[in-house]
């Protein structure tokens, strides 16, 4: 990507320079707990687990082998139920793992956009939901809910058609409000779904969508939502150099799993700390 290894590798490194392990802010905690999300190092795919004491949401499970992780995780915590698992598009790399957590955790609540989408994991995922009598929520609205402290908005698409083998602009995005915090997951999504979210407004935390892909409105977006830190969950032959620098130049402290492995960010309402697998 940029014609070396090492070139790579010191650009990545200036992409967290900037950073103290943390973003926003500092001022006084607020008394609202603490959300722990934990972004899985699952190569180019988005497994997402987000956990407060009393809560405990995911934002898609990688690929298929990409569950056992998370679920390997959640039983090391005595965590056994999923208040929500939201499903942002059905490609192999969101919906991919998604079996294997329905089949092993008590799941309450499944929201997923709708649309029809076709192959090996979506059978295992539909399987999966059939033998827990789970009926997923197809969002072709907005919805809102709260757990505890923690506000979450998830944004349905907007339209019914994107064009040919576009599943991306089809992707949830989730708004998640934790005090001061706000943490902004945007999935897949790709010109026109950011088209159609550039006013959701501004954000601490933001995952970059569409695993650090070059998009013609990525600046657009990103001046838009003008967040304090991002994490993008990609390989480094998906993470765009244009991307890259964009962040760069923006003074954005970024965290990738390519680079950095496990990331963990922990909010206390007020600031997010930020910690590396490496």
């Amino acid at each position: 990507m940029f014609g070396s290894k090492k070139a790579a590798a010191l650009l990545a490194a200036a992409l967290t320079m900037f950073s103290a392990s943390s973003c926003a802010d500092k001022s006084v905690p607020l008394d609202v707990g603490e959300l722990e999300v934990t972004f899985f190092d699952v190569g180019k795919a988005d497994s997402i687990l987000l956990r407060a004491e009393d809560s405990t949401v995911i934002i898609d499970c990688g690929e298929k082998g990409d569950g056992k992780e998370m679920v390997s995780y959640l039983e090391e915590n005595d965590v056994d139920t999923v208040d929500y698992l939201i499903i942002t598009h059905y490609d192999k790399d969101h919906v991919g793992g998604a079996a294997k957590v329905i089949n092993k955790l008590d799941v309450k609540n499944v929201l997923a956009p709708d649309y029809e989408e076709k192959s090996e994991e979506m059978d295992k995922y539909n399987k999966a939901l059939a033998a827990k009598n789970i009926t997923p929520q197809l969002l072709t609205s907005d919805l809102s809910f709260t757990l505890g402290n923690i506000s979450y908005e998830v944004f349905a698409p907007k339209q019914t058609f994107y064009g040919e083998d576009n599943d991306n602009d089809f992707s949830l995005v989730t708004k998640v409000t934790h005090g001061n915090n706000v943490l902004l997951f945007t999935g897949d999504a790709m010109e026109q779904r950011l088209d159609e979210i550039m006013d959701i407004g501004q954000c601490t935390l933001l995952k970059v969508p569409y695993h650090g892909r070059k998009l013609a409105n990525i600046e657009d977006f990103i001046s838009a939502v003008k967040p304090k830190c991002a994490v993008v969950c990609t390989s480094q032959a998906e993470f765009s150099s244009q991307v890259q620098n964009l962040l760069l130049d923006r003074k954005i402290p970024t965290y990738s799993t390519c680079f950095n492995g496990r990331i963990t960010a922990v909010s206390d309402g007020s600031e997010i700390k930020m910690s590396t697998e490496k």
